[in-house]
């Protein structure tokens, strides 16, 4: 279980078919040192096993069924992803609980600056709308963010500077595939909402 507070940015390294599933090799500057093999940790929000480390590379295990239903498979090299350890009992859960199973992908469908923060309009299936709650938590990307509205098959977050600094959020452009984890312990009560950018 994870808290959808980003602790490090890593780079996608290598990757290498093993039989049906991928090696996937993450390059973390800081959390590498404090992980052992078959540790739990969230990338782009997505809770993988630790299988090898050597250096400052971290190397995942992932299967097909991962790589089609999140945006594993469409990293390439050098791309950035967003790295969580798992929480630790007794540690400060500053975001909300996340599962790193993640629900559907999104797609950025716009972005614009209101005022000093940006605001996402991301896409998803529509079946996934009802089940958010509006002021509730959602995972973008493993990041732990709060719904502002949604209407149609959209949802809107807004992103403050330090959360655009220091996550993926900020090489995201429009047409861009999100992993999107759902608050399990939220309801899908909702009130009519108007459009952010309108």
């Amino acid at each position: 279980m994870f808290s959808g507070i980003i602790e490090e940015l890593g780079e996608v390294g290598r990757t290498q078919r093993i039989g049906r599933n991928t090696l996937l090799e993450v390059k973390a500057n800081n959390i590498a040192e404090d992980t052992c093999i078959g540790d739990s940790i969230a990338v782009n929000g997505t809770c993988l096993t630790l299988v090898k480390k050597y250096n400052n590379v971290l190397v995942f295990e992932v299967m097909p069924q991962t790589l089609q239903s999140t945006n594993l498979g469409n990293l390439r090299l050098k791309d950035k992803v967003n790295l969580e350890r798992s929480l630790k009992v007794g540690d400060r859960i500053s975001g909300h609980f996340v599962y790193g199973h993640i629900d559907c992908v999104g797609i950025i469908r716009k972005r614009a600056f209101i005022q000093e923060n940006l605001c996402f309009e991301i896409a998803i299936p529509q079946e996934f709308i009802a089940k958010i709650l509006l002021r509730g938590s959602i995972a973008v990307d493993g990041i732990s963010l709060t719904v502002q509205n949604k209407i149609g098959n959209l949802f809107f977050v807004y992103i403050i500077p330090h959360t655009l600094k220091n996550t993926t959020l900020g090489f995201k452009r429009l047409s861009d595939k999100v992993n999107v984890e759902l608050d399990k312990l939220g309801t899908s009560f909702h009130p009519k909402q108007g459009h952010p950018f309108r």
